[in-house]
């Protein structure tokens, strides 16, 4: 999928996202643009959801209260095909209808593309705080990529500062195994957050190793990170010279089109690292590289 810049970027995408379907006389009795009752198995799970748990405790929940409420905020669906449609936002709302026994359930169908149907996905569950936090820093990246946004474009769009956007993107940058321990709520994000700051990735697994079979404390793991970072470069980074070179890394991040690691000593030394994710993705740093004047 082509990208595509700010010229027709999320706000624009989100904006034209009001024009209503025509496609099926069925979801629309009630008017354009009005919720209106469409038929529960003509619904199908979005294609750009990123939410990959579902508490079945929390859905069973919110299952008993659709049977005694009923569906008190509509899903937002768009048409695909042989008069389906498929979800935008309210997976959690839908399956919990179905849950409930519900034949109908109450939709606001809009006619968008792929891509503002990702944003809108994307950008309901970010603001509903629906996410954990992996799924929603994968969120934030895939709009960064699809949408050429700076760290602090995206936050103004979310509702989120910059240092927390990249906070959440950094999460994508831990091993393996600690990302699945936050996906399962055994590591918290403040954790998370005081694990991203060691660079030593031994150690790095080490201090996660001591979080789950000692309990460390959030406070426990910043000292140790931070004990980390003394060893390393034989004094500590003061916390204004990594706010001053943010910007520079961000700058880089944008520029590259990749989530730029940035790192400085106080005494000066550091190093910058370029993520790639194919030989074709390398490719295409190298040309920036190459390019003249550059």
């Amino acid at each position: 999928m082509a990208k595509r810049g700010l010229g027709r970027g999320l706000d624009a995408l989100l904006g034209g996202a009001q024009s209503v379907s025509r496609t099926n006389k069925e979801a629309h009795t009630a008017g354009d643009g009005l919720p209106k009752m469409l038929a529960v198995d003509l619904v199908q799970r979005g294609r750009f959801q990123p939410r990959r748990h579902f508490d079945e405790d929390r859905l069973r929940e919110l299952a008993d209260s659709i049977s005694a409420q009923g569906v008190v905020q509509p899903v937002v669906v768009r048409p695909v095909s042989d008069g389906q449609y498929e979800l935008i936002a309210g997976e959690r709302r839908w399956r919990a209808a179905q849950l409930a026994g519900l034949s109908e359930i109450p939709v606001v169908v809009r006619d968008v593309d792929d891509q503002a149907a990702m944003a809108m996905g994307l950008i309901e569950n970010i603001q509903r705080d629906d996410l954990n936090p992996l799924e929603e820093a994968q969120a934030l990246h895939r709009l960064l990529e699809e949408f050429e946004l700076t760290q602090e474009e995206l936050g103004g769009r979310v509702g989120k500062k910059r240092a927390t956007i990249a906070n959440y993107l950094r999460l994508l940058n831990l091993p393996v195994e600690i990302q699945t321990a936050i996906r399962e709520k055994k590591v918290s994000m403040g954790h998370a957050r005081a694990l991203v700051g060691i660079e030593d990735k031994e150690y790095q697994l080490e201090v996660f190793s001591k979080i789950l079979s000692q309990d460390l404390s959030v406070r426990q793991v910043e000292a140790l990170a931070k004990k980390s970072k003394v060893s390393e470069s034989g004094s500590e980074t003061p916390e204004e010279i990594r706010s001053d070179y943010e910007d520079l890394r961000e700058h880089l991040s944008h520029y590259f089109g990749a989530t730029i690691e940035f790192k400085r000593s106080n005494k000066g030394s550091g190093r910058i690292v370029i993520p790639f994710k194919s030989d074709e993705d390398l490719q295409r740093i190298v040309s920036i590289l190459d390019k003249p004047g550059k």
